[in-house]
């Protein structure tokens, strides 16, 4: 049996320039809008024939920031505050022998933009702008959904919500009211490591071209200042 070498179809972009911030799990922030842009030689609209029939696609995606050499057979999963070990076939840890992502998307809109052909407009992506994408294939309800399913040491949903306290005209600098319901979003499920925990600390997050800083005590996360980046 020959190799065959892994293609990548498409990229991504999406608000999170950089790793801080991004949802921990995909469909966790539904308001956040990413934009799957398919690469010169896959740009045919035949390949996306029948997809308006399906409401959410899996993307299988690669770790383009966590590719390594080398690989443990542990790993320290945030949900268990990084400092338990777990199998690494048992997590969903960027980590791994083969730097692969899986994450179920919605799809908003398939349409075509000037330049790159049909684009898939999706909502609750986890992946950073220009992710390389190896694969795209429909959700279906029948054969991936699965009420009973155990979930493990993950059983419980994420639960730090965090109320906000965003000032007014802070918000009026982020200038458009779709990017500020998707930032409100990731801000509310709170984009700090779970291991953090200093009240004086402050973050600072970039997100489409803002730079976003704020801190977090007693629940409450406080945006201090917006600025462009």
């Amino acid at each position: 049996m020959s190799d065959h070498t892994m293609k990548v179809i498409a990229k991504i972009h999406s608000p999170f320039s950089t790793k801080f911030g991004i949802p921990r799990q995909s469909g966790v922030v539904p308001e956040v809008r990413s934009t799957i842009v398919f690469e010169p030689e896959y740009r045919n609209p035949d390949a996306l024939r029948g997809m308006e029939g399906f409401s959410h696609l899996w993307l299988i995606w690669q770790f383009s920031e966590a590719a390594r050499d080398t690989w443990s057979p542990t790993v320290r999963p945030p949900r268990l505050g990084g400092n338990v070990r777990m199998g690494v076939f048992a997590t969903r840890s960027p980590f791994r022998p083969n730097p692969i992502g899986l994450s179920c998307v919605e799809i908003v809109a398939i349409e075509e933009q000037p330049g790159l052909g049909t684009v898939i407009v999706v909502s609750g992506a986890d992946l950073m702008d220009g992710t390389p994408i190896y694969d795209i294939k429909p959700y279906t309800v029948y054969a991936d959904c699965h009420p009973d399913a155990r979930s493990g040491f993950a059983v419980s949903s994420w639960e730090r919500e965090l109320t906000l306290n965003f000032p007014d005209r802070l918000k009026e600098k982020v200038g458009n009211e779709e990017l500020l319901s998707a930032l409100c979003g990731v801000l509310k499920n709170d984009p700090r490591p779970s291991y953090h925990a200093d009240p004086q600390r402050i973050y600072g997050m970039d997100f489409g071209k803002l730079n976003v800083k704020f801190r977090v005590e007693n629940s409450v996360l406080e945006v201090v200042d917006i600025s462009r980046t």
